[in-house]
């Protein structure tokens, strides 16, 4: 089988798709995250197939619990703010991240630098959005001082780290291993456990996803040479699911079943279980499993992998972001008309962090190969094989 043209993309298409791609799925699961399938339906008179404007309309201002945040019409949220502030670390250090890159740089961008907030309709700092687990790095790190590599430890486990990790697996484009321990370290700024986990299989995922042919099977198959204990086990049994299905429509429940077993959560998103979000070897956040598995459903194909997260409730601004990553770097196109409306409706140039990361990897790449060159001739030097070119 001749492989699909988007799978020949370049590097730069990939970026561009990833990063515009998690954007794009962020504000449009915003404005019906922690919902569930039914009440979507009802309240949208079907599914949603594109942007839409906030669930309670002209109400938003007030209506509890999402008020002052102006959810819908386009309005990116916290997940994409996150990721753009990961780039502009990126751009500063021009060179892979740890965790004390988080404290060095991208704490004082959240504490320090106004930017618009879509959500806001206002330029605000972006620790006056962040939610509590990502205020956690501003408290942990600036305030009390903790060891940057342990920060993470006593914040509550959700997707909160993993949900800005894409430029973590784009700059180890068709690298997952790499990607993988790149992001463990800089997540152990923020989680730990399970959400910790994720952010490093998700990096796995956007760096498997860069890879030359690759599909959405073998995205599944790096992650799980990668992932460890309920996060390895929750991602295998969503993923056995949804390869029975083609159309997200029919995979709604049958994929919230399968990753209930190891989300804390429990049924009610709004109403979390007493055990919620505590670390465990035996669990895992549901985002990261269901927008694989969404992805896998869709066949790569952007608009049908983003909209099945979408309409999949709960947690969905973050799993259609995973999934809008993992099929953008895929090389499947973002529709337009939803990335123009995003991107005007925001207030953000998507696609300069794109063009700045594209430039940043290429960079690292090549430091790469120096100190792997200048590892070899040492290496030869003690009477070890000789690499040759």
């Amino acid at each position: 089988m001749n492989p699909k043209p988007h799978q020949n993309a370049p590097l730069d298409e990939r970026i561009t798709g990833a990063l515009i791609g998690a954007a794009v799925g962020d504000a449009l699961g915003g404005p019906v995250e922690g919902w569930a399938p039914e009440q979507i339906l009802e309240r949208h008179g079907g599914r949603v197939h594109g942007i839409v404007g906030p669930w309670h309309g002209d109400a938003w201002r007030t209506a509890r619990p999402l008020a002052p945040y102006h959810k819908g019409d386009g309005h990116v949220t916290d997940a994409t703010l996150m990721t753009h502030a990961l780039v502009r670390v990126y751009a500063r250090v021009r060179d892979h991240l740890d965790a004390y890159a988080v404290a060095d740089h991208l704490v004082p961008d959240l504490m320090t630098e106004p930017r618009w907030i879509p959500e806001l309709e206002t330029e605000a700092l972006p620790l006056q959005r962040i939610f509590l687990a990502e205020k956690w790095l501003v408290t942990r790190l600036h305030y009390g001082h903790a060891d940057p590599r342990e920060a993470g430890t006593g914040n509550i486990v959700n997707c909160g780290a993993a949900m800005y990790m894409a430029p973590v697996g784009l700059v180890n484009a068709a690298n997952p291993p790499a990607a993988y321990a790149e992001a463990l370290d800089i997540a152990g700024a923020h989680q730990s456990s399970y959400g910790r986990e994720a952010a490093g299989v998700l990096a796995a995922a956007v760096a498997a996803a860069c890879a030359p042919g690759a599909t959405p099977d073998s995205v599944v198959s790096a992650c799980l040479s990668l992932a460890k204990d309920g996060t390895r086990t929750a991602i295998e049994r969503v993923c056995e699911e949804a390869s029975r299905h083609t159309d997200f429509e029919s995979a709604l429940r049958p994929l919230r079943e399968a990753v209930a077993p190891y989300d804390t959560v429990g049924p009610d998103y709004r109403s979390p279980s007493l055990g919620a979000r505590r670390p465990s070897r035996l669990h895992a956040i549901e985002e990261l499993p269901v927008a694989l598995g969404m992805l896998l459903v869709a066949g790569g194909d952007y608009r049908h992998a983003v909209l099945g997260a979408v309409n999949y409730g709960r947690d969905c601004d973050s799993i259609a972001t995973m999934a809008g990553a993992m099929s953008g770097a895929l090389g499947s196109p973002v529709p337009q008309d939803w990335s123009k409306t995003v991107a005007e409706a925001s207030r953000l140039d998507l696609w300069e962090p794109a063009t700045t990361l594209t430039a940043v990897t290429r960079e690292i790449f090549a430091r790469d190969v120096s100190r792997r060159r200048t590892h070899e001739q040492a290496f030869a030097s003690l009477g070890g094989p000789a690499c040759s070119d």
